[in-house]
């Protein structure tokens, strides 16, 4: 009787513990937004971003003001990417095009900050408070 106690004690703790680790992995949290390619189109420089969200909510809309600089530093445009819905642990790839520009005069882009964010049918400050950004290629990514 003694030695039942003891497994059924042990596979408790066994699988509490792989309920917690689990868990732990599951909500690793953030909005993570990656400038993943730019590739000429035509006349325009398509930006293509890969978005994942693991904020533990579904977000209805995220729009974000977007600053385009030129490799030297300079302005070139300041606009707003609708990134549109953006469901809970499910990965989006959302592009954006630049008329009228070469992606090889493309120096950085800065998320400016989010325009729009709505959570549930109300405003959120979750994409900005949980964002995190990176780049895959040459082109920089600010926030």
């Amino acid at each position: 009787m003694l030695s039942f106690r003891i497994i059924l004690t042990i596979l408790a703790c066994a699988f509490s513990g792989q309920v917690l680790a689990q868990s732990a992995e599951g909500h690793k949290g953030g909005l993570s937004v990656e400038l993943n390619s730019v590739t000429d189109v035509g006349e325009a420089c398509r930006l293509t971003f890969v978005v994942n969200n693991q904020t533990g909510t579904a977000i209805d809309v995220a729009a974000f003001e977007t600053v385009i600089f030129d490799t030297g530093g300079g302005v070139v445009t300041l606009s707003v990417f609708n990134f549109r819905d953006l469901p809970q642990d499910r990965p989006r790839v959302r592009q954006f095009d630049l008329a009228g520009m070469a992606c090889s005069s493309v120096g950085q882009a800065l998320i400016n900050g989010a325009s729009s964010c709505v959570v549930n049918g109300a405003e959120s400050e979750i994409c900005q408070s949980a964002l995190s950004l990176r780049s895959r290629i040459d082109v920089e990514l600010l926030g």
